[in-house]
């Protein structure tokens, strides 16, 4: 199959109603496209996702019953449609006959007249849904209730937005690899090659590109000179500061962007562990791009008896797993396929792996624990509550108002992806 509008609702299905993964179900679908429609595809894919409420309101609204079983990713192709008509610069008429002409390969041609019909009722009373729509918090916001909920109480002035940078495009930012180039020559690099660019003082690492590019058409890439890495991540290693000659752990550490990160900026003894086997591939493919090494172990972070060799560390970096609510610009998904009683779950495994982490840190060593979440649970109140029943564990502030009952640093989505920082040292 090759027709990206079925190819776009399948993938929802699998997403929405599945529970997958648009990380896992996208490249299946694009394996199947060549050149722009890769592209389209993806755009139809996160738009949708990020916009989810409103289409499933206009829908309610215009169909007698909602389309269910066998024909429930027919529902998805009218979001698909009613997406193109809403957000996109695709010509109507085209938008609604590429849509109908879906229903060829999905095998149902009986579903073009209602499919036709609902798409054509959606331009008709386009304004008067959208009005009604906007009554809705959940389609005014198209983000949960319960993480609307959650945002409300946890920024009181800034909940708005967070969930209105949560619905744009992320930015690309590049990750200079600094064994190799300064950031300065490499934006000298992209100068010669016409590539738009902006520097950040506070990310000495980083290019933020003007817009989006294909790797591969960056200089170098091939032979790891640069990564792509947002903002936010790229604090990770600098806030780490590791030294030649130090023994390093990253924890959870696939897909390795922070392991490279921490090479490239001192020849240190890295050891990489993830529980997920296949995802430590992702970490050992990374690192061969950049051409440094580090030791790639299959364990738990939260019982590293099971793998840990005995010999200390200097240096630990714990990028738990978390709710991801601080990247949802990049994974829309998640959106969906968080629920609110995984937070509670996701706060007891952080506890266990810091926890059974520390005492593989040696006296004197530091420990950055990271996680890419906006909610306090995970952050504030997990290190406050490790800080309170740790006695060696001294906080290092990252900024004025970094203290024990509300410590560490908290980024918001905007120039970088939410993401939550606190530096520890064991006396």
């Amino acid at each position: 199959m090759s027709n990206v509008r079925a190819l776009a609702a399948q993938t929802l299905f699998q997403v929405v109603d599945k529970g997958a993964s648009l990380s896992a179900q996208l490249p299946l679908a694009t394996s199947q496209l060549d050149g722009k429609d890769k592209a389209l595809l993806q755009q139809i894919c996160y738009g949708v996702l990020r916009y989810l409420p409103s289409l499933e309101h206009y829908c309610q609204q215009l169909l007698e019953q909602p389309l269910k079983g066998k024909r429930r990713v027919f529902q998805f192709l009218l979001y698909v449609g009613i997406y193109q008509l809403q957000h996109m610069r695709v010509p109507a008429h085209a938008a609604v006959a590429e849509t109908v002409n879906a229903l060829t390969p999905l095998r149902a041609p009986g579903m073009k007249g209602l499919v036709n019909a609902i798409l054509r009722s959606f331009q008709r009373h386009q304004v008067e849904l959208e009005t009604s729509a906007a009554e809705i918090p959940a389609c005014l916001y198209n983000h949960p209730g319960w993480f609307i909920n959650q945002l409300k109480a946890a920024y009181p002035t800034q909940w708005q937005a967070i969930l209105e940078a949560n619905q744009q495009q992320a930015p690309m930012w590049l990750r200079v690899n600094q064994s190799q180039f300064s950031t300065a020559d490499y934006a000298a690099l992209l100068d010669q090659e016409g590539v738009a660019y902006q520097l950040h003082s506070e990310y000495p690492d980083g290019i933020l590109l003007d817009s989006p590019i294909d790797v591969y058409a960056l200089p170098q890439f091939a032979a790891g000179a640069c990564s792509v890495q947002d903002a936010a991540a790229q604090k990770a290693a600098r806030l780490l500061a590791p030294q030649a000659g130090e023994n390093i752990l990253d924890a959870c550490a696939a897909p390795g962007g922070k392991t490279c990160h921490i090479l490239e900026l001192a020849d240190a003894k890295v050891t990489a562990i993830d529980a997920d086997g296949d995802r430590l591939q992702r970490v050992e493919q990374n690192l061969e791009r950049i051409r440094l090494s580090a030791k790639c172990l299959e364990g738990d972070a939260s019982d590293p008896e099971t793998w840990w060799d005995g010999e200390q560390y200097d240096r630990i970096l714990l990028d738990v797993p978390c709710s991801a609510t601080g990247v949802i610009r990049r994974h829309p998904d998640i959106k969906w396929l968080r629920r609110a009683s995984d937070i509670d779950n996701l706060v007891t495994l952080q506890a266990q792996i810091i926890d059974k982490i520390w005492p593989l840190l040696k006296p004197g060593g530091t420990l950055v624990y990271a996680t890419c979440s906006v909610l306090p649970q995970e952050n504030q109140q997990q290190i406050a509550r490790f800080l309170s029943v740790t006695p060696d564990a001294t906080l290092v502030p990252l900024h004025d108002a970094d203290t024990q009952t509300q410590p560490g640093l908290q980024l918001l989505p905007g120039l970088s992806d939410g993401f939550y920082y606190a530096k520890l040292t064991k006396q």
